[in-house]
């Protein structure tokens, strides 16, 4: 399936407002100026204010990514994409790694797709 590659400048929080930010794993490859990010990309969510009934708090802390590339490899990692901005194609996760629905992309690049 096609999709934009996602950068480490890309826009995303979780869907309890907390911010996203990707870690660059790899510099060598970029578009629109920054390091794309591939699977091994550490995509971290800060400032999540989720609580299960109890009250337990439960944040987001990180962002599992589900759509790699099948075609494009950086340093034998597939990129990661994302078909555009929305609900992207991943799961938030809490410590506990309990799924706390998807993250929503705001802003990302438009020029470089992959499949």
């Amino acid at each position: 399936m096609p999709g934009f590659l996602l950068h480490v400048n890309a826009v995303m929080q979780c869907t309890h407002m907390g911010k996203a930010t990707i870690a660059p794993s790899q510099p060598r490859v970029v578009v629109s100026g920054q390091p794309i990010a591939t699977m091994a990309s550490v995509i971290a969510v800060a400032g999540c204010a989720f609580t299960v009934p109890g009250p337990k708090p439960q944040p987001c802390v990180l962002v599992k990514w589900a759509m790699p590339s099948t075609r494009f490899l950086v340093a034998g990692q597939p990129a990661a994409l994302v078909p555009g901005p929305g609900p992207g194609p991943g799961i938030c996760q809490s410590v506990e790694q309990i799924p706390a629905g998807p993250p929503i992309v705001g802003v990302v690049q438009a020029r470089v797709v992959g499949s």
